[in-house]
């Protein structure tokens, strides 16, 4: 732990380095807010936090920067942050407006992410299983032909085509319907594979040929990662290498799944460095927040940026657009 005097220092490097990318020096520090030594004590001080690891000096004459240590002091010690007005306005106006299948709603919220903090969003859209059956329908196209509509609970919409060797009426078709949606609601899609039967012929028949389908296509059981402002996290760091590093890791799905899923195991809501447990994105931070429907987590929210990211807007940021996209797929 560091006494009080000390954290208001190391703080007002971090927020300091974060705003402008360059070394800090004691005469930026001591203008701080909530500094009330002189010089002198700040370089004392500083010369202390770099002793204790909080902070490195590249250079001789350079000022100080933040180490890994001193940023996850810098984060521990932050109160809860909150978006600015602006933002909550934004976020809010996103989602009342946010309709639609879930796959073009978690592609906007990603732009919205990352329009709210400049950096690269990452959110894991949830698995088609975790989601109950809300409604259920057939729908004629022809008289051999429906189309097998069901609406998730998670917020999905799956579809099966379902084709019969014999002619049927609208009628068959809303009688069947009131089969499935009398034994599918509440349960998960995959239930209807093995549901039972009607026990009247001509309605098991297409009841049969819908159970047919739904085993032979199964569930899509791959996460369904969405990423954007990739371009934007790219111009956050000089180095060439580490760009390429950063955008590689971005493209391969399964890799972003388990880095996300990791961090949140792990109880933790901000990753740095080497916590990330990626060699490649040592100098990168990511920020993630589950986000639950119906009271089952089913999906997380992230934002990747430099370490020297601004912490309070993206942890603000990640944490409302999570909750919000919780509570509209909730709605459905």
């Amino acid at each position: 732990m560091l006494d009080e005097r000390k954290a208001s220092i190391l703080r007002a490097v971090v927020e300091e380095y974060i705003q402008t990318a360059q070394p800090v020096g004691s005469g930026h520090v001591v203008n701080a807010p909530g500094i009330s030594v002189s010089s002198a004590t700040v370089r004392n001080e500083m010369a202390a936090l770099e002793t204790e690891g909080f902070l490195a000096q590249p250079h001789t004459s350079a000022g100080r920067i933040p180490t890994e240590k001193g940023y996850r002091y810098f984060v521990d010690a932050l109160a809860q942050p909150s978006l600015d007005r602006a933002s909550t306005l934004q976020v809010r106006a996103f989602f009342d407006r946010a309709h639609g299948e879930i796959e073009q709603m978690l592609a906007d919220t990603t732009r919205l992410l990352t329009g709210l903090t400049d950096y690269a969003a990452v959110i894991i859209g949830p698995p088609h299983e975790a989601g109950k059956v809300r409604s259920v329908q057939l729908v004629g196209l022809t008289p051999r032909v429906a189309l097998l509509v069901a609406v998730l609970g998670s917020g999905g919409v799956e579809k099966r085509t379902i084709d019969l060797a014999e002619d049927v009426d609208d009628a068959l078709w809303l009688r069947a319907t009131a089969h499935l949606s009398a034994q599918g609601i509440g349960h998960p899609l995959a239930w209807l594979a093995t549901a039972p039967l009607s026990g009247e012929a001509t309605v098991d028949v297409v009841l049969s040929r819908v159970r047919a389908v739904l085993v032979a296509t199964g569930q899509d059981d791959a996460d369904h990662v969405y990423v954007n402002g990739a371009s934007r996290m790219a111009a956050s760091f000089d180095a060439v290498e580490t760009v390429r590093s950063v955008l590689t890791i971005l493209e391969q799905q399964l890799v972003v799944v388990s880095l996300l899923r990791d961090v949140v195991d792990r109880g933790l809501n901000v990753a740095i460095g080497s916590e990330t447990g990626m060699q490649p994105l040592a100098d990168c931070a990511l920020v993630v927040a589950p986000y639950t429907v119906d009271g089952e987590r089913v999906g997380t929210v992230g934002v990747l940026g430099p370490t020297r990211m601004n912490y309070p807007q993206a942890l603000a940021a990640v944490a409302v657009v999570g909750q919000r996209l919780g509570r509209r797929l909730s709605e459905g």
